[in-house]
């Protein structure tokens, strides 16, 4: 009987051999043999210090020794405490993939590698794809497990601030400014903002809205996540294993509020960021920030991450006579509920995402309501179109190898895993699809399908 994961792993001990020996080879042929011609490396800080992918195995050979030598990349190997190497189907071919770990004079780091069968018997496979990414630096681990912070106090006769008086201090910043400013508290600011901290980096995390959570709070009534638990979780804190599977708006409002506190993040909430400049001189950004009070703050951070979205500022498009429209005219992100709108006739303009939510909550409230299309829409059924994209995340590899094995994939297989996940989609929903054209809703499967 065959052990399929010993075989998937030895062809990837045997191949990682021959690719840390063409590293030291300076002919780029030697690497370049190990890799299909259609190959992909995908850099993330690892070698470059970029994120970055290089195609084509005459493209990525000389670039991948380069960095590689310039990096001091060493030890590659299959990563023993993270998923065993296996087969998989990945955008319709079938590979073996392996999470490696490796060292370079940087840090430590971690790689994906996915196998495909050679047309030559002497080299049974050839690396498909091939991605490096930066996991740690050297002297800057994060504050976790066994390097966690002891939460004691040391005065021999327990005066002095305790963890309370020390938090409220830290988020005063009455004496210093933050050494990274984050503008905005929704995912990507709470979890920037996490991981700055367990760095032992000084970062102050602002926030317009009055709480955490109000950019999901103050969304209209009906909102859930379109996209299941599993694909949404934290860092160092995920969500209970008992959440339901489509989380509320609120719950998750409630979430974020919590996480920014028990991850110890210095949050000013009320604060927009009016101005800032880079001061080339002092290097650091010079900003303006106004308060909840109305007071005014000037800082010099070294480093500004803006994390304010991309679908933050409303549109509203410019319609002749809408000025003297007798009726009400609300913004997608004002709607509240539809409960408002019991009896009345509802023009819902837009077919994304939100005016689909809006349109089917008027009409559950009572309300005629017509849609207004201006262009063609790919329209994707919840259930279970919309989830084929994240089966790797159940298929049973941990949350952190479902992450790198997903950030592992270069953009050429990921455009074509889409292009088939989106057919089958399609042929998936075709009883949904054809209602809707049959209303004279017009559909498409996308850009480039």
């Amino acid at each position: 009987m065959v052990d399929e994961a010993a075989t998937a792993a030895r062809a990837v001990e045997q191949w990682l051999v021959a690719f840390e020996g063409a590293l030291n080879d300076t002919r780029c042929s030697a690497l370049r043999a190990l890799f299909h011609d259609d190959s992909h490396w995908r850099d993330v800080l690892a070698l470059t210090w970029r994120i970055e992918t290089v195609n084509g195995s005459a493209s990525l050979s000389g670039s991948l020794r380069e960095a590689a030598v310039r990096a001091r990349a060493r030890g590659f190997r299959i990563d023993p405490s993270r998923t065993p190497p296996r087969r998989v189907m990945r955008a319709g071919r079938e590979a073996i993939e392996a999470i490696l770990a490796f060292e370079t004079d940087v840090g430590r780091c971690n790689g994906v590698l996915r196998l495909t069968p050679s047309a030559l018997a002497s080299e049974p496979y050839k690396a498909w794809t091939l991605a490096t990414v930066l996991d740690e630096i050297e002297g800057h681990e994060e504050k976790v497990g066994r390097r966690r912070p002891s939460g004691q106090v040391f005065s021999r006769d327990f005066r002095g601030p305790n963890w309370f008086d020390r938090r409220k201090s830290a988020a005063a910043y009455a004496d210093r400014d933050p050494a990274v400013l984050v503008v905005g508290a929704g995912q990507a600011g709470l979890a920037i903002a996490a991981r700055l901290g367990q760095l032992g980096i000084d970062t102050l995390m602002i926030e317009r809205n009055a709480r955490v959570g109000d950019n999901w709070r103050n969304r209209y009534h009906a909102l859930t996540l379109h996209n299941q638990v599993h694909v949404n979780h934290f860092p160092y804190m995920p969500f209970p294993p008992g959440w339901p599977t489509y989380l509320p708006k609120d719950k998750l409002a409630g979430w974020f509020e919590a996480y920014a506190e028990l991850m110890e993040i210095n949050t000013w909430t009320g604060t927009e960021l009016e101005s800032g400049e880079w001061d080339e001189r002092a290097a650091c950004w010079l900003v303006s920030i106004r308060r909840a009070d109305g007071t005014q703050r000037t800082m010099r951070p070294r480093h500004v991450v803006m994390a304010t979205g991309a679908s933050d500022t409303p549109s509203i498009p410019d319609i002749p006579t809408l000025e003297v429209f007798e009726g009400t005219v609300v913004h997608s992100g004002h709607f509240g509920s539809g409960d408002e709108w019991t009896g009345k006739r509802a023009l819902v303009m837009g077919t994304g995402t939100s005016g689909h939510d809006i349109a089917q909550d008027l009409h559950a409230s009572g309300a005629s309501v017509s849609v207004v299309q201006r262009s063609s829409t790919m329209v994707v059924n919840i259930e279970p179109s919309a989830q084929l994209p994240y089966t790797l995340y159940e298929e049973g590899p941990p949350l952190a190898d479902c992450d790198l094995l997903t950030v592992g994939l270069p953009f050429p297989v990921l455009k074509r895993a889409y292009q088939i996940l989106t057919a089958e989609g399609a042929h998936i929903d075709k009883p949904l699809l054809d209602r809707l054209t049959a209303r004279g809703f017009r559909l498409d499967l996308g850009e480039e399908d």
